[in-house]
């Protein structure tokens, strides 16, 4: 009997050549030779061998003294238990014993170097004994080659725990990373190219063993990964094999009920979440891509994994939430949700790349990071600007979720600094969804979202929508109004440079200062009065803006005034009903009035949405006010209503 041959016929990578190998002992009814009788008969698993006492002592110390201590003399039978292999390892030990003349090879040799351990089959009993046999074997052949460690390592799987004690996991894991982190060096070597132009070297090479990691089992594969580690194998082949592993053992699986009985088949898919997300923690950051760590994250809410190892995967997306897209941040909550949406853990990769954010600063942002020159320049601000416009954009995701709380929803509002946004159109429009989509919101509810909302931020068709939203509480659509009447009376000003030096209020003085010049002359006069005739416009605007603003802001003291009475009233008794009408009626005056304003902007408006018609179809889409009859056919370029 010798040791196979270096052939790769003689190495198959199945453990069906271990079952189809030649019955050599059938059960007791035949005998193994036709001129001795059999006298021993050994069970195994429930099946029996009709064997000879002498082959199996002289080789088996196990046997040996089985036999010895017995108080039968004429023992006949034996029964093995916990036989690592079971009836194939013992049936191939017994030949062995016997002489007969068979191959080790990757895929039986786990089984006879467990099954030689457990027989006690040592030098003691006989010189080169199965022990030393398969020991020569795995020193000779299988610790050289990398393919024949991992066909070995396979073959462990269900010999424990006689292969751990015996050491052969552990040889086949350090011959595996050794053998690997030569290969590695060899190859990248034998590929190493020299780019011209930069005068770098580039190495190009692909490991094949990166897929044939994929059959070893979960704990095998943890072993094998650390090694490698230690041996030096490159990071990026380490973050390809675990890619590949995931990919792997994770296909098809299955939602989890929590109605089911009985052991849980995500359970074994737990563990492989769970070690694949441990060995991940270790490796750098650019090992893996961004889409595969959102992948782990919705696996390991799939199957229920621990917390520790979820935070895990959420502190590795955080480091990196700017590459981020859209698609990744929407994670469907699991059934013990109300939410449609896992606003939790979107919160928790939030606050991760934010305290990234603090730790990577310099010091140079200002508090208000956009208005500072160093800022801008900031790597970290601007990633802090992707965020927020990643972060506008899923809060317009989740708001149409009718089971989404208003303090989750403000959470993740309030959680971005104030510099994340240099424009508030994007947070504008998520919670004008919002309000649209929570009809039942109070309206202390309402105002208290909506003062999120930074009124200077908006843009100029940002502001003319939300001025006629009625969805809006009152004191925004004032604010609102308030600070476009500002950045109307500050274009007024830029347009007229020589208003400051002439005096007057916006361009009078500039007219007069060109009529003076001319002499009053006509063709000087013809020449500018399309521009007087545009300023005349815009002050007359600006003047009935202002005055419409006063009489709002008159009103607005006066319901209050009327409601306090009212509430004094139903407090004495007296009048209640009559002051309730009367406020009802005062409020309905108040809203006709203020939506009224849009008349006042008529002409400026009519300019504007000419210049912006291209930018308007965005609120159209997802919510506003209603404009009146009049307003609608005085200007009916400007579509923001909402359906």
């Amino acid at each position: 009997m010798g040791l196979a041959s270096d052939s790769p016929a003689s190495f198959p990578f199945s453990t069906a050549k271990l079952a189809a190998s030649p019955r050599f002992c059938n059960p007791i009814s035949r005998r193994i030779f036709s001129d001795v009788a059999g006298d021993l008969t050994v069970s195994v698993d429930g099946q029996s061998f009709l064997l000879h006492k002498f082959p199996l002592v002289s080789r088996c110390g196990r046997i040996r003294r089985m036999v010895a201590e017995s108080k039968d003399p004429d023992l006949s039978k034996l029964e093995l238990v916990n036989v690592p292999g079971g009836a194939l390892a013992f049936e191939l030990a017994a030949k062995f014993c016997y002489g007969s003349n068979f191959e080790i090879n990757t895929v039986n040799v786990a089984h006879l170097r467990c099954i030689a351990e457990y027989l006690e089959m040592t030098e003691e009993y006989q010189e080169e004994n199965l022990i030393v046999r398969t020991e020569t074997y795995l020193n000779e052949i299988v610790v050289k080659n990398l393919d024949k460690s991992l066909e070995v390592l396979c073959a462990c799987d269900g010999l424990d725990p006689t292969v751990e004690d015996v050491g052969l996991v552990d040889m086949c894991v350090d011959a595996i990373a050794i053998n690997a982190s030569k290969e590695q060096l060899v190859s990248g070597l034998a590929h190493l190219e020299c780019d011209v132009g930069s005068g770098k070297l580039r190495m190009h090479c692909q490991d094949w063993w990166v897929e044939d990691l994929s059959a070893l089992r979960i704990d095998y594969y943890q072993r094998v990964i650390i090694a490698m580690r230690r041996t030096g194998v490159r990071p990026e082949s380490i973050g390809t094999s675990i890619v590949h592993y995931a990919q792997t053992a994770l296909k098809g699986i299955e939602r989890r009920h929590v109605w089911d009985s009985g052991p849980l088949v995500g359970d074994n898919q737990r563990v492989i979440v769970e070690t694949l997300i441990d060995l991940l923690a270790t490796e750098k950051i650019t090992s893996v891509t961004l889409s595969f760590l959102f992948g782990m994250l919705r696996m390991a809410i799939e199957v229920d994994a621990g917390l520790d190892y979820r935070i895990e995967v959420e502190k590795r997306i955080g480091l990196q939430l700017e590459m981020a897209s859209l698609d990744d941040l929407l994670i469907p909550a699991t059934q013990t949700s109300d939410s449609m949406f896992d606003v939790d853990t979107v919160h928790r990769i939030l606050v991760n790349f934010l305290q990234r954010i603090e730790e990577d600063d310099s010091g140079n942002l200002s508090p208000c990071g956009y208005e500072s020159d160093d800022g801008l320049k900031s790597p970290s601000h601007s990633s802090v600007l992707k965020v927020g416009r990643l972060m506008d954009g899923y809060l317009a995701e989740i708001a149409p979720d009718p089971y989404l709380k208003l303090q989750k929803f403000m959470a993740l509002i309030e959680l971005l600094p104030d510099y994340a946004r240099i424009v508030d159109d994007g947070l504008y429009r998520a919670i004008d969804i919002y309000l649209k989509a929570h009809p039942s919101l109070t309206e202390s509810e309402c105002k208290k979202v909506c003062k999120l909302i930074d009124c200077q931020k908006l843009s100029q068709d940002a502001s003319s929508h939300a001025a006629q939203n009625d969805r809006l509480p009152i004191q925004t659509v004032v604010r609102v109004l308030y600070f476009e009447q500002l950045r109307l009376k500050s274009t007024v000003s830029s347009t007229t440079p020589h208003t400051t030096s002439l005096g007057g209020d916006g361009c009078g003085g500039s007219l007069s200062q060109r009529m003076m010049m001319t002499g009053g002359s006509g063709v000087a006069s013809s020449c500018v009065s399309p521009q007087r005739d545009n300023y005349a416009s815009l002050r007359r605007e600006n003047r009935e803006l202002k005055l419409e603003i006063a009489r709002m802001r008159v009103r607005l003291t006066e319901l209050e005034r009327e409601q306090g009475v009212m509430r004094q009233g139903m407090r004495d008794g007296r009048g209640g009903g009559e002051h309730g009408r009367a406020l009802l009626a005062s409020i309905s005056r108040g809203i006709g009035r203020i939506a009224m304003l849009g008349g006042a902007q008529g002409g400026a408006e009519r300019r504007k949405t000419k210049k912006s018609s291209h930018s308007q179809s965005q609120w159209s889409s997802d919510g506003g006010g209603k404009m009146s009859n009049r307003r609608r056919h005085k200007a009916s370029s400007v579509t923001y209503a909402a359906s």
